[in-house]
């Protein structure tokens, strides 16, 4: 398990906030890493406490229910993110437009007219005015009532489309499913909106704040935008840039310049870490003859062992339970025990 990362994978962990120093709050890792992938509510919890100390799964439910600092909604590659309330308005008009033909084809593949889907999406949206916030269950009745369908993913698509028309938004915590509101009740007026130039730029500032180094490949991969949007991103900002041998895009001081962070020696990351989904390839995180991390779509949890993806781990009876790790070192054993307790403590909120 012994090793040392190579510089890039050093230098990508401590934009990640994972060597090096961490985060104080949720809203903290939530916008230097711009947007967290959400779909799995554990696994966007476990993202915040991999790169933070001393909070707990109800700090992320407190900044998206009474702080409302925060929300979640289907943005970057039409994939459900977590991201600042602030980010939401620039980060939607960029990255969504493009998702709604799909939208509309796969809602003609669950059996979906087109108008029935329009009828669904002013029912979501006279529901969540008289009644909101609502729970998906809570909305999927009010849709059944309405002949809208709802079967199999139907529901999701519907919900969907309301929300690349910037109508919805996850935000509170109800037990435990996130209510959709609406944008205009929740988050209030919108700000002045940025031009799409202004917003690139941004983007590549923002992504490079919690990605470097990286091309502009990666860019585009991760915020599911077109090669040369991200592009047009980055070389926006191109007198930010440091000056490296690799080619790659970095924001702050020239390679070589920084110390190269300390790796901790074991880490447990949450299902869809963003360390695995920042990047075109996720190969410099993977070991070679380490586990099946990424199975059709599914990213599970995983042990970081020095910058190194080792083996799987999940929970049973409250309680932290790792893959086959092979021999520990004293410090090895020490990180796992702490880092097992303090994924339980997060978990139960202590």
């Amino acid at each position: 398990m012994r090793g040392t990362p190579p510089p890039l994978a050093a230098e990508r962990l401590r934009a990640q906030l994972l060597a090096g120093p961490t985060a104080r709050s949720v809203t903290g890792v939530t916008g230097h890493l711009l947007a967290i992938q959400a779909q799995d509510p554990r696994g966007a919890r476990l993202a915040v406490r991999a790169r933070t100390s001393g909070l707990t799964a109800a700090d992320v439910d407190r900044a998206l229910t009474t702080e409302r600092s925060a929300v979640v909604s289907w943005l970057n590659r039409g994939t459900l993110h977590l991201v600042l309330t602030e980010d939401y308005w620039w980060l939607h008009p960029l990255t969504t437009p493009q998702l709604r033909a799909s939208i509309t084809r796969r809602l003609a593949q669950e059996g979906v007219t087109p108008g029935a889907a329009e009828r669904g999406v002013r029912v979501i949206e006279q529901s969540l005015a008289a009644d909101g916030p609502l729970t998906r269950p809570q909305l999927r009745d009010r849709l059944a009532a309405a002949g809208v369908p709802t079967a199999g993913q139907a529901i999701v698509h519907i919900l969907a489309l309301a929300t690349f028309r910037g109508l919805i938004v996850r935000g509170p915590m109800q037990d435990r499913d996130q209510a959709f509101v609406l944008v205009r009740d929740w988050l209030g007026a919108p700000p002045e909106p940025l031009d799409r130039d202004r917003a690139l730029a941004l983007l590549a500032r923002r992504y490079l704040a919690g990605h470097s180094p990286a091309a502009d490949r990666d860019l585009a991969k991760w915020a599911g935008l077109p090669l040369g949007d991200a592009r047009r991103g980055l070389s926006a900002i191109a007198a930010e840039l440091a000056s490296r041998d690799d080619g790659l895009a970095s924001l702050g001081p020239a390679s070589g310049e920084q110390a190269r962070p300390v790796v901790p020696p074991l880490r447990l990351l949450g299902a869809f870490d963003p360390l695995l989904l920042g990047w075109a390839s996720r190969d410099l995180f993977l070991a070679p003859d380490g586990p099946v991390v990424t199975s059709n779509g599914v990213f599970r949890p995983f042990v970081l062992s020095h910058g190194r993806g080792s083996a799987l781990w999940t929970i049973s009876r409250g309680q932290v339970v790792t893959g086959p790790l092979g021999p520990l070192t004293p410090p090895e054993e020490a990180a796992l025990a702490a880092e097992s307790a303090d994924v339980t403590r997060f978990l139960a909120g202590r």
